[in-house]
């Protein structure tokens, strides 16, 4: 489960989003959450709106002016629809002034109430974009992640199986660490994995004989990423009691696995002596980014077989990669 508070949103964003205290924040600190916010009919933020109230009420110029101009009864029942919404707090944007009812009717319902010089749009772009990432809906996964060639992929398999290795191998050629062990995937957009470390892991490497690595003091800064899109899984596996032969040669369709409702290609690699790991890896990542550009070499072979099969020579294939 997902959530924040009122006042975590607001210490994450007061510099950019210049927000400030209009009231001295209530006792009890309100929080969103995304499961309860999935089940409401309540939009996340939005402009002043009693019909359909949201979690998140921005008041501008147009909004104070507008309570100004109620008479007390008819403020009195809009701002009864307010409490009886899900309100998380209220922001008065672009620098308005608070008006008296509105500072009544948050302390007498222990509402945050926040201020801004900033435009209301920009306050609810700014907060929208913040809300959807830290809301999103989030999964451990076991493995390791890693920035190849500007592509996350995670390094999937049992225990013992060579993913830590790998991963200095991989390290130690460029590529960028993001979590060991425990990989923390949200989903940020409809396709979108987003792959973090836990704070207590980040940094860290385990290699068996070799204990725990702080990849940032060995490696430098330009070893670690913060965070990562996950495009690819690779998923290694044992060949002891198998023959490597086993595996299938000419894949002719692709493998995915769904995590939150995403897919995500995913390519399976036989552990075996003698094998270059790192290099197979960086040659999957390649071959996955050459098959979004619309090149796919299998593919490609196989029309080329059949094709040769229906009566034509070698010599009349056409090479897409050159001119």
């Amino acid at each position: 489960m997902s959530q924040v508070s009122v006042k975590q949103l607001f210490e994450e964003n007061k510099e950019k989003l210049c927000l400030q205290w209009g009231e001295p924040p209530p006792a009890i600190d309100r929080r969103l959450e995304n499961h309860l916010i999935a089940s409401s009919t309540q939009e996340l933020i939005g402009h002043l709106n009693f019909v359909h109230p949201n979690w998140i009420q921005v008041l501008n110029q147009i909004s104070v002016k507008y309570l100004e101009q109620l008479d007390d009864f008819s403020l009195q029942k809009r701002l009864n629809q307010l409490a009886r919404s899900q309100l998380s707090c209220l922001i008065v944007a672009d620098g308005a002034p608070i008006p008296y009812s509105i500072r009544q009717f948050v302390n007498e319902h222990s509402i945050p109430l926040i201020r801004s010089e900033i435009a209301s749009l920009e306050i609810i772009w700014g907060l929208q974009t913040y809300l959807v990432r830290v809301l999103a809906p989030v999964i451990s996964r076991h493995g390791v992640l890693l920035d190849v060639l500007g592509m996350g992929v995670m390094i999937t398999g049992e225990s013992g199986v060579g993913k830590s290795e790998l991963a200095l191998e991989l390290i130690s050629r460029g590529h960028g660490l993001v979590a060991d062990d425990v990989v923390e995937l949200r989903r940020i957009g409809p396709e979108t994995l987003e792959g973090r470390c836990p704070p207590l892991l980040r940094d860290f490497l385990e290699v068996r004989g070799l204990g725990l690595l702080n990849i940032r003091t060995i490696f430098g800064e330009t070893a670690i990423r913060r965070h990562k899109n996950m495009k690819l899984i690779v998923q290694l596996e044992k060949t002891a009691g198998s023959s490597i032969n086993a595996y299938e040669r000419l894949p002719l369709s692709n493998l995915n696995e769904i995590i939150l409702n995403v897919s995500i290609r995913k390519v399976t690699i036989p552990v075996a002596a003698g094998r270059n790991l790192a290099v197979l890896v960086e040659a999957a990542v390649r071959n996955y980014i050459l098959q979004l550009r619309g090149i796919d070499s299998t593919q490609e072979f196989v029309r080329r077989h059949e094709s040769e099969m229906n009566g034509n020579t070698a010599e009349h294939f056409d090479d897409p990669h050159t001119e």
